[in-house]
């Protein structure tokens, strides 16, 4: 407890030091929303863990060459019991696994004993082999090495667009969480001014009614007005910080959670800064690639893995045909030992009579292959859909605050000129408190329509699954 609360002291002198704006005489720092956005791509858990799926498709696109790595085998098995020697056998290979179901074979082969095979008899110095196997069927065209490197491949370059989505949702739940934290800042501002205001007219209600210019209960109606000030200033206070506190899940450096310090406010300016920031800044509707969008981009690489596995489970409806042939020699230093007529070959033909479980096999791939066919088109249909009308919700809301911010002027205006009216007996403290509402509701709706507005921003950022390079 003691090192978090320590840690939360150096972050906040972190923020004071590099990137505090300082407003005067006000004790307190500016988080900047992209230097706040910054800090939760960098830091936070969930986005290390999106870049580990880039890791794990280039672990899976390692093991799937494998496949093709050189191998070494040695067989060594030797019987003795009672002075005899039963048998004394050495096997070792060397093989190179190639492309289209081909591989390359060296070996070398000794026996000796009194009880070994006839067909084990061998020089003495042993017997050398060099040859070649493959796969004249089932294998040649499509094999399992060459199937699963080729998923591997896309399966990394599927990688590469799921870390983009998964970077993307926690930024965007990240927006939002600044976007509250901003409101309620607002909105405790607003409560804070309109409280000073009503205190400054308490004081000159209650000079007025000592004076015996006005009647002592509007006295009463002022101290009201005060209180109610004050009990809603209280209660944006409790909002505020638990927007902080909401905003902290989201702060960490160095795999160590920060809470956000009271001193510490959002930048009140910040709508330039939201559209550079999710790199939303002029992009146009007709600007819009879907089909550079993530998540389709996604949904096309698993396609593409499925069709390589249709390929590979209909490629497992030809026989098995392998053949080997390898070449024999007592002196393999002597290329010119290798003798056609000195050989050793085979030929391995499998055939199921029925077939089911490939035939089973070949639907159920297709039946994959469709039902992600049938995603990606019903992903391109949303995605479009929703971008169009996130843009068409955009420039509703632009009206929409310009309305709102004449609203507030126009309810500025008639308590202004309440209070001047006020000033010369002409009104009443009712009529100013009721204006003074009016507005303070007026300013309020306004916040709330700007949140609206950062959220629709933030609804379009993750519709368009960006992952800010500018972070």
């Amino acid at each position: 407890m003691l090192k978090r609360s320590r840690f939360n002291i150096l972050f906040c002198i972190f923020f004071l030091s590099v990137f505090g704006k300082m407003y005067g005489q006000q004790d307190t720092t500016v988080l900047n929303f992209k230097e706040y956005l910054g800090y939760v791509k960098k830091y936070h858990p969930v986005v290390k863990q999106a870049q580990l799926t880039i890791a794990i498709g280039q672990a899976n696109l390692m093991k799937a060459r494998g496949g093709f790595d050189p191998k070494i085998e040695v067989d060594y098995d030797r019987k003795e019991f009672k002075g005899t020697e039963y048998w004394n056998r050495l096997n070792t290979t060397f093989k190179i696994p190639t492309w289209f179901g081909i591989e390359l074979k060296g070996s070398y082969e000794s026996s000796e004993g009194q009880f070994i095979n006839p067909d084990e008899t061998l020089p003495a110095d042993g017997l050398y082999s060099a040859g070649i196997s493959m796969s004249l069927g089932q294998g040649f065209w499509v094999n399992k090495r060459m199937a699963t490197l080729h998923k591997a491949k896309f399966y990394r370059e599927q990688s590469k667009a799921d870390q983009d989505i998964f970077v993307n949702e926690v930024l965007y739940k990240a927006s939002l969480a600044y976007f509250d934290w901003l409101q309620a800042y607002r909105d405790q501002q607003v409560f804070q001014d309109f409280l000073k205001n009503a205190e400054e007219r308490f004081e000159g209600v209650k000079k007025s009614a000592m004076a015996g210019e006005i009647a002592m209960i509007d006295t009463v109606e002022a101290k009201i007005a005060v209180r109610n000030r004050a009990l809603s200033l209280e209660q944006s206070n409790v909002k505020l910080m638990k927007k902080s506190l909401q905003l902290s899940n989201f702060l960490w450096i160095n795999d160590v959670p920060v809470e956000l310090q009271a001193e510490v406010v959002p930048e009140i300016n910040v709508e330039r800064d939201v559209d550079l920031t999710l790199e939303i800044m002029g992009r146009s509707l007709d600007s819009f690639v879907l089909e550079s969008h993530p998540k389709l981009r996604s949904l096309e690489y698993k396609i593409d893995g499925l069709v390589v596995e249709k390929r590979f489970k209909a490629n497992k409806l030809l026989p098995k045909l392998d053949v080997e042939y390898n070449f024999l020699s007592e002196i393999p230093k002597n290329i010119n030992s290798f003798d056609a007529e000195a050989f050793k070959g085979g030929v391995t033909f499998k055939l199921p009579l029925f077939l089911r479980k490939e035939r089973g096999d070949l639907k159920l791939a297709k039946f994959k292959l469709r039902d992600a066919e049938f995603e990606r088109d019903n992903a391109f249909v949303e995605v479009q859909n929703k971008v169009q009308a996130i843009y068409r919700e955009l420039d509703s809301y632009v009206v929409q605050n310009q309305l709102i911010a004449n609203i507030v002027e126009d309810y500025g205006t008639l308590l202004a000129a309440e209070e001047r009216k006020f000033g010369f007996g002409e009104s009443s403290l009712f009529l100013i408190n009721s204006r003074e509402s009016k507005l303070i509701d007026a300013y309020l709706k306004r916040n709330q329509m700007q949140n609206k507005f950062f959220y629709t921003k933030a609804m379009l950022f993750k519709s368009l699954a960006i992952n800010p390079l500018n972070l």
